[in-house]
């Protein structure tokens, strides 16, 4: 378990809900990883981001697919590729990472609570 944090800790991470506009293979990440643009509507608009999901999803089932990540992390320089946002998931019994998504459509950028 991961140290005891405050409410306002919880607060500081900034996690949104937004739509996959556009996912493609990435080919020169050290472990096998797909580029994803995240649409977070209105304010926050669209951001890219990489993730180590290749064990479960394709590019073509990514699209369109409402998906949960934190929004205020500084960038992170990965490669070539400059990813914007950490989207988030759990490890399914093998360690692979399954997705955290709403399980019906929401509007894009809202933020959990």
């Amino acid at each position: 378990m991961a140290d005891e944090i405050s409410f306002d800790d919880f607060r500081a991470v900034d996690i949104r809900v937004g739509t996959v506009t556009r996912a493609e293979p990435f080919p020169e990440a050290r472990k096998p990883a797909i580029k994803l643009w995240v649409d977070f509507g209105a304010g926050l608009g669209e951001r890219k981001t990489s993730a180590q999901i290749t064990a479960h999803y394709t590019p073509e089932t990514l699209v369109g697919r409402q998906v949960l990540a934190v929004v205020n992390f500084p960038p992170r320089q990965i490669g070539k590729f400059m990813s914007e946002v950490l989207v988030l998931g759990l490890p399914d019994a093998a360690g692979e990472v399954v997705l955290i998504g709403p399980d019906r459509d929401v509007p894009d950028g809202g933020r959990m609570h």
